[in-house]
C-alpha cells in the first residue's frame, strides 16, 4: 500500500526511472511521443489509441480544450533515464489513474519500437506531498533545472522551463508559481539561486534518487 493518500488540489512531486536505471527516452521521437501521452492521457474520458487519435489530431485539440483533466501540470521535466513531474490533483484518484495511463501506454510503444519486453519504468512511480509554499516553490526549481542538476548538457532532456522562462502558453499552469514574484525575471533569479544551493549540497537529489 502506498503510504501517500493523494488528496484533490493538493500538490505532488511525482518521479520514477527506468528499471536498472536504463534510458526511458532514446531520441527526440520519444520524447515527443511521451509529452504526447502527458496530454492526451490528463482526461476523465478513456481516450482510445494514440496513434488513432494524431491521425485526427485537428479535431481533438478543441475537443481536449473542455474536457476535465485528471491532474494540473505545474512543472516537469524528462532526462534520459527518469523524469519529475510536480502535479496537482484536479479528480479522486486522479494522480493514480493518470500514471497508471502513462506508465502502461509509453511502456507498450517503447517496447515495441525498440524491440524489447518486460517493465521499463522501476515499479510504481514515487510520490512526495509538497505541504508548504516554500516547498513547492524550491521544488519547482529542481523540477525545472533538473537536466543542469545532473549536467546532461546536450543530451536528450526537456522541462517546462522554456514556459517559465519565456512566459509561453504549454503544459503548464505556472501562475501558482509566477503568482508570486513581480515579473518572470524575479522567479529565474530566485530558480538559478535554489539550484545553485541544490547542487553544493545535493541532498534533495540523495532523498529521491539514490
Amino acid at each position: 500500500m502506498r503510504k501517500i493518500q493523494f488528496a484533490n488540489e493538493e500538490h505532488y512531486h511525482i518521479f520514477n526511472r527506468g528499471v536498472d536505471k536504463r534510458e526511458i527516452f532514446s531520441g527526440g521521437e520519444d520524447i515527443v511521443r511521451f509529452l504526447q501521452s502527458m496530454d492526451e492521457f490528463n482526461s476523465i474520458d478513456p481516450i482510445g489509441s494514440i496513434y488513432e487519435n494524431s491521425l485526427k489530431l485537428g479535431d481533438l485539440v478543441s475537443k481536449r480544450k473542455s474536457k476535465p483533466k485528471l491532474v494540473d501540470f505545474v512543472c516537469y521535466c524528462l532526462n534520459p533515464n527518469h523524469y519529475h513531474f510536480i502535479l496537482r490533483q484536479r479528480e479522486e484518484k486522479g494522480i493514480e489513474k493518470f500514471m497508471h495511463r502513462i506508465g502502461v501506454g509509453y511502456t507498450m510503444f517503447f517496447n515495441k519500437k525498440h524491440k524489447r519486453s518486460g517493465s521499463l519504468f522501476q515499479g510504481t512511480f514515487k510520490a512526495v506531498h509538497i505541504s508548504t509554499n516554500e516547498q513547492l516553490l524550491h521544488t519547482s526549481a529542481y523540477v525545472n533545472l533538473n537536466d543542469r542538476v545532473h549536467r546532461l548538457g546536450d543530451l536528450v532532456s526537456k522541462s517546462s522551463w522554456g514556459e517559465y522562462e519565456k512566459g509561453v502558453k504549454g503544459f503548464c499552469e505556472k501562475d501558482v508559481i509566477l503568482g508570486q514574484f513581480n515579473n518572470i525575471k524575479e522567479y529565474k533569479d530566485f530558480a538559478e539561486s535554489s539550484l545553485a544551493d541544490i547542487l553544493e549540497r545535493r541532498d534533495m537529489e540523495k532523498l529521491l534518487l539514490e
